[in-house]
């Protein structure tokens, strides 16, 4: 196998098998409900007052949660999410459960794909090639 194939494999393995069905729409309802969480979140947290550190964190929670919605770079998107929220967890004063909450739909984003609706499986997915015929 060559280089090309070898970084193909590789990239597979970032993405499920984009499960379709009851599966897949279990994943879809987990990205939205995770993607709107961390974008109203972010949105709110922005109204108020609050340091240039926290916005920060925040923007970037928002825009992994707008991938999350769109299911565009799942694995890095949940990835960042659990990153931002397990900082959360520890830096936040009050109830950590949110945080908790939404790290671990993240994390369980980013190991088991997007699932079949969405960008990922469809930039992704895998393709049917139909060979030419051969003229002679």
């Amino acid at each position: 196998m060559g280089l090309r194939g070898s970084f193909l494999t590789s990239l597979r393995r970032l993405f499920s098998t984009f499960a379709r069905g009851s599966p897949g729409a279990g994943l879809l309802l987990m990205r939205v409900v995770a993607g709107i969480a961390l974008v109203v979140h972010g949105v709110t947290t922005l109204q108020g007052q609050a340091a240039i550190g926290a916005v920060l964190v925040e923007v970037s929670a928002a825009g992994a949660g707008i991938l999350l919605l769109a299911g565009l770079w799942t694995p890095i998107a949940g990835t960042l999410v659990t990153l931002i929220e397990l900082r959360s967890i520890f830096s936040q004063a009050g109830d950590p459960w949110i945080y908790l909450l939404l790290g671990t739909l993240g994390a369980a984003l980013a190991l088991l794909g997007p699932g079949g609706w969405s960008f990922d499986a469809y930039l992704f997915g895998w393709k049917r090639i139909a060979p030419r015929d051969r003229k002679s």
